[in-house]
């Protein structure tokens, strides 16, 4: 079973319906209990960093999560609430990934923010990523990255390099949607699945 966490962030039902097309069995749950005894568990969100740490506090989930030995997986905003720091309300995340979130810093007419639409991973190193080709586009939509660093598994450049997905022991995070990403999504999604 697969749990995926409600933190009231948005994309919940994007995952849930990738999760149904894969034939995957899931809940949707803030319950600390059901997250811990879980066999894999998604940490999905669209929203803003402060916002989205209060809820997970107010849940009690931040020290759950942490914790985790089964597989975890965070999208988005659930990545970013993963490592160690945001900029975006200079919101202190739970440091499982040894970096900080910076916001992109517009640079003309070809680097609208928020970034938002197809872009191309990079320099992959995960079997999360297994059978993903260098180059491969997938979907983001997002105003804030996290920097690269030791963990980083795939980069993806849009003004500056960013960690498009990072990798530490049993949690991993994609910056991009993989619910969102046609089959190169799907297989990132089957690879976790089996983990």
């Amino acid at each position: 079973m697969i749990a995926i966490v409600d933190y009231d962030t948005g994309n919940l039902r994007s995952v849930e319906n990738c999760l149904r097309r894969l034939g995957a069995d899931y809940v949707v749950s803030s319950d600390a209990e059901v997250i811990a005894g879980a066999g894999r568990v998604i940490l999905p969100g669209v929203g803003e960093a402060a916002t989205a740490m209060r809820n997970l506090h107010a849940r009690g989930l931040p020290g759950v999560i942490g914790s985790l030995r089964q597989p975890v997986l965070g999208i988005c905003i659930g990545l970013q609430l993963m490592c160690r720091h945001s900029e975006e309300g200079d919101t202190e995340c739970m440091g499982i990934f040894d970096t900080r979130v910076r916001r992109f810093e517009g640079a003309g007419p070809d680097l609208k923010i928020p970034h938002m639409g197809w872009n191309t991973i990079e320099h992959l190193s995960t079997p999360l990523l297994k059978g993903i080709r260098e180059g491969e586009f997938v979907y983001f939509v997002h105003s804030y990255a996290p920097d690269p660093c030791e963990q980083t598994v795939a980069t993806t450049v849009y003004g500056r390099p960013f960690s498009a997905a990072i990798a530490r022991e049993n949690f991993y995070g994609t910056q991009f949607h993989p619910e969102k990403s046609g089959g190169v999504g799907e297989r990132i999604m089957r690879n976790f699945l089996t983990l």
